[in-house]
């Protein structure tokens, strides 16, 4: 894959279990040539848990991405009009964050670029990460799964004997899924086996 030339909108919500996995795919962009533009919800921004500090985080965008972190609706606003991303992911994307989208509620930075980015017709990729995808949180991935210019990163039962609701997109497959959007497709198949624990 070849991203050279092209920019990417790297959004990271609160699944903080899954940030670690993020962060190599977040570099894989860069190695593959991007511009990568970090966003961050309040949460990713101002939580530490007990997957990592906040300013952890924080810090390992910055260096991969050599970019400062948008973190706030006013800073996130001016890509709609600049269309300054040839393609945005959210990954992990909470089941909170793929509610509000699929309900057209803007309350947070990620939330306002993907605003920004469908309202310039571009691609859009959730990686999901959410306790209640097969929950009441299937209707919400439903009405995303046929929606324009929105794509998914292949996904499935992560803990199905512990936790059966849950649905946990396959994130080493986060750039492989955005080229595919860049071409207009979506990365097949959607509904995978992922590892089960």
């Amino acid at each position: 894959m070849n991203f050279t030339g092209k920019t990417v909108g790297y959004a990271l919500t609160g699944s903080h279990c899954t940030l670690e996995e993020v962060m190599p795919q977040v570099k894989r962009f860069v190695d593959a040539g991007a511009r990568v533009i970090p966003i961050a919800s309040h949460s990713v921004m101002t939580t530490d848990t007990r997957f990592g500090e906040s300013d952890h985080w924080q810090k390992q965008l910055k260096e991969i991405t050599g970019n400062d972190i948008i973190s706030t609706i006013v800073d996130a606003e001016p890509l709609g009009p600049s269309k300054l991303l040839d393609v945005m992911v959210i990954a992990p994307c909470t089941g909170n964050t793929t509610s509000k989208l699929a309900n057209a509620l803007t309350e947070s930075p990620v939330l306002m670029a993907a605003k920004a980015q469908m309202r310039n017709q571009r691609p859009l990729v959730l990686a999901i990460s959410t306790n209640d995808g097969l929950g009441l949180n299937a209707a919400n991935i439903a009405k995303l799964l046929v929606a324009k210019n929105i794509y998914f990163v292949p996904f499935g039962q992560d803990n199905p004997q512990q936790k059966p609701n849950s649905l946990v997109a396959r994130m080493d497959l986060v750039p492989e899924a955005c080229y595919a959007a860049l071409e207009g497709k979506q990365l097949q198949p959607v509904l995978i086996e992922r590892f089960l624990y």
